[in-house]
């Protein structure tokens, strides 16, 4: 989305909510950090001038989204969420599909099992009620503080990642069942086709629910409604602002 709006000559903003301390580099001006609930979003959007807003969010990012909604009602500026399709189950997946991390928690098994919990650092506190399993974290940055999880190991990496280096990480550390957030997009993809061909049980959360908004499934969509929406395409120098 970066790279088009830039390529395309849009005066343009990329805002990183600044969950991880480096950051991929984005080819526009950048800007790392929380706004400050509703108060602060349309306070910046106001002093930025914003005319449109992009909500490139994680899936699972539901304040923000309702931030950005409530924001750009309030002010008038023109939203469009960047979604990613979820993901469906194929041929021979074992997918159980849970409304959130409680009941993510609750599907474990009670025996030990060696779990790949591929869902962020955020919410690891439930699964510290099932400490007789082994838990997989894998992680963009190294823990800071003591994990809430008994039984726990740390991978640092840094994704898009393959089927190939997915399947060798479940086998080389035994696990039997994966747990993972329905994120969609082909980016964190390869763990549940890994497990498909390794036929591990899959605990899939579903996304949380998010106010009705427009939304577009891919960059391209997104270029087209600001092309018609306001005509942001105009000769440089003559462009409105999109975020």
């Amino acid at each position: 989305m970066a790279r088009a709006l830039k390529d395309a000559g849009v005066d343009a903003i990329f805002s990183y909510a600044g969950r991880t301390e480096s950051p991929v580099a984005q080819p526009l001006p950048t800007r790392v950090g929380g706004f400050g609930g509703v108060a602060g979003l349309l306070a910046w959007l106001r002093d930025q001038q914003i005319t449109h807003v992009v909500d490139a969010t994680h899936p699972f990012a539901a304040q923000m989204s309702q931030n950005a909604v409530t924001a750009c009602a309030a002010i008038g500026v023109a939203l469009i969420a960047l979604e990613r399709p979820a993901w469906l189950p194929q041929a021979g997946d074992s997918w159980l599909c849970v409304p959130d991390v409680a009941a993510a928690v609750v599907a474990l098994p009670e025996t030990p099992s060696r779990v790949f919990l591929a869902i962020g650092r955020q919410h690891l506190a439930p699964f510290a009620t099932r400490p007789q399993h082994q838990y997989l974290l894998r992680w963009v940055d190294a823990p800071t503080d003591e994990l809430p999880l008994p039984h726990a190991q740390v991978v640092i990496a840094r994704g898009p990642f393959t089927v190939e280096g997915d399947r060798a990480l479940l086998q080389e550390h035994r696990i039997t069942h994966v747990v993972a957030k329905n994120s969609g997009g082909a980016g964190a993809a390869a763990k549940l086709e890994a497990a498909r061909s390794l036929g591990l049980p899959v605990i899939l959360i579903n996304r949380p629910k998010v106010p009705e908004r427009r939304t577009a499934a891919t960059v391209a969509q997104v270029m087209a409604w600001l092309g018609n929406h306001c005509g942001l395409h105009k000769e440089a120098g003559n462009t409105e602002r999109g975020v």
